[in-house]
């Protein structure tokens, strides 16, 4: 098998959708089975999309490599980008969806920008692209590989019926999805096993780290829900995921349990969702979790900084959770010393949710500085 590196990063996992089919109303899993074959459709269209993105205008660097943002409406049909709504520097729209889809591309760009000095989505001053209103009560939003696309939800069913508010209401859902652009420029992580999972949890943790800069929260004060509003009153459920308590985001009997694991010891090993990617992220998102909170202070700094900077210039395409581990230590000591406050955070992060680091002084060098041996932990 081919690895997979163009399935369609979308925000809202197959096995809610999945459940809505086996345990919703009628309605309900009519419009799950409508947005699984819209899903399907654009997968299929993915890898010709991606080839011409290089000549599109979602891919034309700014040339004075500052913000350039358009949203676009597709009017509730498939085609994108679709007509144009408002422009860097616009007035808004009064639509919610387009001043949210611009509003939360601004705030993704700015961290990426400001803290990370990183030159928009792709390093080379990319314009930011969106679409909304995506299809009739589309409910997921995904990245095409040069774009945003963003579904309404649910707003076209009774209110009662309603599971899903519109995707652009959760600005960690834009950054999440934006940040899939910023991985695919960066390691391009293969979309499978763990590899894809730690591709899922780069998206959570710096969309969560959109938002939490956005309210200029303190790691210890943030909610670390990813996808927080975007339930509507009749989910038992509070977000997608979260960071903080992994598998206690939502338990509800239409959209079934919350499946993700905190630790190495509830690894799911499954075929779906390309090897359960949105599921296994939430064990290197509670590692980000956890050095957050011992490192302190706001989280898009220090902690922020250890993990992007694995991102852009270590992770490469094949990466394991262990990997990963090895990797942020040794960044986190080139950074802020060996042995400093920050590495002993990310040391002890890893260890909490299995994934064991070696105590010692004397680290090997490996594939770079500082890195040292590792064993994962059951």
């Amino acid at each position: 098998m081919n690895p997979i590196r163009s399935s369609p990063a979308c925000v809202l996992p197959p096995h809610i959708l999945r459940h809505i089919i086996a345990n919703g109303s009628d309605a309900q899993r009519d419009k799950a089975l409508q947005t699984t074959h819209f899903s399907d459709q654009f997968r299929e269209k993915r890898a010709g999309v991606q080839e011409k993105a290089a000549v599109t205008a979602a891919m034309v660097a700014s040339p004075v490599g500052g913000k350039m943002r358009s949203v676009y409406t597709a009017e509730f049909k498939a085609d994108l980008p679709g007509r144009l709504v408002r422009q860097e520097g616009g007035l808004p729209t009064n639509d919610p969806a387009s001043d949210e889809a611009y509003d939360g591309a601004g705030a993704t760009y700015d961290l990426f920008s400001e803290v990370y000095q990183r030159n928009s989505i792709d390093g080379s001053g990319m314009h930011l692209n969106s679409t909304v209103h995506y299809q009739q009560g589309y409910d997921n939003a995904f990245w095409n590989g040069q774009q945003m696309v963003y579904g309404d939800g649910d707003e076209d069913m009774p209110a009662n019926q309603r599971l899903f508010n519109r995707f652009t209401i959760a600005l960690d859902v834009i950054g999440h999805e934006l940040t899939h652009g910023v991985t695919q420029a960066t390691a391009n992580l293969v979309y499978m096993n763990q590899p894809g999972a730690l591709n899922e949890s780069f998206s959570d943790i710096f969309g969560s780290l959109v938002k939490q800069r956005q309210k200029g929260q303190l790691a210890k004060d943030a909610d670390w829900i990813i996808g927080e509003g975007l339930f509507s009153s009749n989910v038992r459920g509070v977000g997608l995921r979260s960071m903080k308590a992994p598998g206690t985001a939502y338990d509800d009997p239409v959209l079934g349990k919350d499946p993700q694991p905190a630790h190495m010891q509830n690894y799911v090993n499954t075929t779906d969702d390309n090897g359960g990617v949105h599921i296994n992220s939430g064990i290197p998102n509670h590692a980000f979790y956890l050095t957050a909170q011992e490192i302190g202070g706001f989280a898009w700094e220090k902690t922020g900084k250890i993990w992007y900077t694995t991102l852009a210039t270590q992770v490469t395409s094949n990466i394991n959770f262990l990997d990963m581990a090895n990797l942020t230590l040794a960044v986190a000591g080139q950074l802020y010393g060996s042995n400093s406050v920050e590495q002993h955070a990310v040391r002890k992060a890893w260890n909490s949710v299995g994934i064991a680091l070696l105590e010692t002084s004397n680290p090997n060098p490996g594939c770079m500085p500082g890195v040292l041996k590792l064993f994962k932990g059951g």
